[in-house]
């Protein structure tokens, strides 16, 4: 680029493009919305079939085509943004250097070089002529040609020498001037030559179909991009890194359009997982994630699958005794199993994000909402969190945390155990209600021994607080939602952990199959009296027998069901440690079991069935007149 590019360049042309693909990305998310929320949800709402179940899968690769349009439109807007954004920098340097030069009498010409006129004490009778000096650029220090800046030293050196021997004090002055425009024509020419190769790339194929190689090529695009416009992002005021919820929710709302579209193209992780954020934010950036995720793990499986070949699955079963074969049985080979758990280290995580894929196809089922994405990652075990509506304009929220053995690659249940917490409450109500799975910790692994030890309760209890905080802050109503905490077995524990942290920040606590939560009375659980509600089902023997552990024995406190804890026993009708979500969806039926945590979720207390006493009498509700909700 020369001064006379520079010179004539309008940055707002480039703002103008990005403001274009803007358009066409939000044309483009609204086509997925609809699709998602309306045409799909509208199908689920009236048929039913096979025939549905295949218009809805075509429907979905027609709205993923949109989404990936979406984010790389958000990523050329960015890009585009950035340009400008070094460009206008480079073009006031230079406007300003002109309009100094005009100020001084100087002429600047169309190669940059700036020309000053006579002046000066007289030598031998004569004023210093005028003349026409070129500017140079130099690098910042720490350029990798010269990262000490000697050349730069050397050069201001000559520069001085030269000045200290001129008799024309314009030469100093139109020389200064002459290198700001070089160095302003040197910026711009940074900027193009940087951003020119990475708009190149903003591209995708031209074969209509989004295929796991597009959604990896847009996670490089999004690297590069972010690489290139550190400069642009350095200038947007990032939160703290250990910010707090509240604090989140203001820096949000104190961006730009353009700089809250940056930090999502560019950082949908980081802002995925930040509690205060905007729900529809964080579902939008977390989708992103969950699809480049999706793509790159694809493609690992399929690359794992052409290099190992499946072995052998079964082989024959023998009598270890009489060493002859038993006819009938078979056992899976040791090679097969070592090939399984190689794989498994693919497929286990893409059984999660298809979980996840199905709860938002079910969107209008059965009056089903749009679901929210408001955590993901495949790291580790996995995180998942999902919300039944939008929590943020929720008068009830309900938070399910499940217990041993969550994990992404094990999500479907639990996710399901939310949409069952949400239609059983829907149904109770006129108000807004939205319902969170929020696997969101590393749960134990295994009952024995991983379930006795409270380092997966303590390590949960700090993240879980922080998420109850976000969904206060970015509640329509604040802290005047009603937030219930239902937890499962071995959740019920990090809800205990959570509390002894400090303020949990909800109105009331239901445990179901609880083996302890590390307190010894209800009201150590900081909520208000009466607000803790247990259930223990018929054939619970996880919780009867070796799953309970007291004092001393890993996970503590008194015994949820004892009446010395204090909690309100409700009445449950299912059986077992797993069924107190039970739903008969054939009847749209809950099971009273969920129904009665339904009823706390929509405080509707003076319908809570109790549990009977050994003379079959009801155990009574204890709790007092609860807060009114922001209703």
């Amino acid at each position: 680029m020369d001064y006379t590019t520079l010179k004539s360049l309008k940055p707002s042309e480039f703002e103008d493009a990005a403001g274009g693909y803007r358009t066409l990305g939000d044309m483009a998310s609204q086509a997925k919305d609809d699709i998602e929320q309306q045409v799909t949800a509208g199908m689920r709402k009236s048929l039913e079939g096979k025939a549905v179940d295949e218009a809805v899968r075509k429907l979905r690769k027609l709205a993923t085509n949109f989404h990936y349009t979406q984010v790389e439109c958000a990523l050329i807007t960015t890009a585009l943004n950035s340009l400008a954004y070094e460009l206008r920098a480079a073009k006031n340097k230079l406007d300003a250097a002109v309009e100094d030069a005009a100020a001084a009498q100087f002429t600047v010409d169309s190669d940059g070089s700036v020309s000053y006129p006579s002046a000066g004490d007289k030598v031998d009778g004569k004023v210093p002529e005028g003349g026409t000096v070129t500017g140079s650029a130099r690098e910042s220090t720490g350029n990798p040609i010269d990262p000490a800046g000697d050349a730069n030293d050397t050069a201001k050196a000559l520069e001085r020498q030269a000045s200290n021997l001129h008799d024309n004090p314009n030469y100093v002055r139109a020389l200064a001037i002459a290198n700001r425009l070089a160095q302003a024509v040197h910026q711009a020419t940074r900027a193009d030559e940087k951003w020119a190769p990475e708009l190149r790339k903003l591209k995708a194929d031209d074969d209509l179909v989004v295929a796991a190689e597009d959604w990896a090529d847009a996670k490089r695009d999004m690297g590069g991009v972010r690489s290139s416009a550190k400069e642009y992002l350095d200038a947007i005021k990032a939160p703290l890194k250990d910010s707090n919820p509240e604090e989140n929710a203001t820096w949000w709302k104190g961006l730009s359009k353009n700089e809250q579209d940056a930090c999502l193209a560019l950082d949908p992780a980081g802002l995925g997982k930040r509690d205060g954020i905007p729900a529809a934010v964080r579902d939008e950036a977390n989708r992103t994630v969950l699809a480049e995720t999706r793509a790159e793990i694809k493609l690992k499986l399929d690359e794992f699958d052409k290099q190992h070949p499946e072995p052998t699955k079964y082989e024959q079963k023998w009598d270890n005794i009489g060493q002859v074969p038993l006819q009938g049985e078979k056992q899976l080979t040791p090679a097969w199993q070592a090939w399984n758990r190689e794989r498994s280290r693919f497929s286990d995580p893409l059984k999660g994000m298809d979980a996840i894929q199905r709860r938002f196809d079910r969107t209008g089922e059965d009056g089903l909402p749009e679901a929210y994405l408001l955590g993901f990652s495949a790291e580790g075990r996995g995180r998942a969190i999902v919300a039944n509506g939008n929590p943020d304009d929720a008068d009830h929220i309900a938070v399910y945390t499940p217990g041993t053995g969550a994990s992404l690659s094990n999500s479907n249940g639990d996710i399901n155990r939310g949409v069952n917490l949400w239609k059983t409450s829907h149904g109770l109500t006129d108000q807004e209600v939205s319902t969170v799975t929020w696997i969101g910790y590393d749960a134990p692994p295994e009952v024995f021994p991983d379930a006795t030890r409270d380092k997966y309760a303590d390590n949960a209890a700090g993240t879980y607080g922080q998420f109850i905080d976000g969904l206060n802050a970015a509640n329509k109503s604040g802290s005047d939602a009603h937030i219930t905490a239902i937890a499962h077995s071995y959740g019920t524990t990090v809800i205990g952990a959570a509390a002894n942290e400090g303020d949990l920040g909800v109105d009331d606590i239901v445990f179901a199959g609880s083996p302890g939560a590390r307190v010894d009375n209800a009201e150590d659980l900081d909520v208000g009296k009466g607000h803790v509600w247990n259930e223990h089902a018929k054939g619970d023997d996880l919780v009867n027998g070796f799953g309970r552990f007291g004092h001393g024995g890993g996970v503590s406190g008194i015994d949820p069901t004892d009446p010395v804890f204090g909690a309100n026993q409700m009445a449950t009708d299912t059986e077992g440690h797993s069924g107190y979500w039970d739903y008969d969806d054939d009847r749209n039926k809950p099971s009273l079991s969920i129904k009665n945590q339904g009823r706390v979720i929509v405080g509707d207390y003076d319908k809570v069935q109790m549990k009977p006493r050994d003379d079959g009498s009801l155990l009574p509700v204890d709790w007092r007149e609860p807060p009114n909700w922001g209703v």
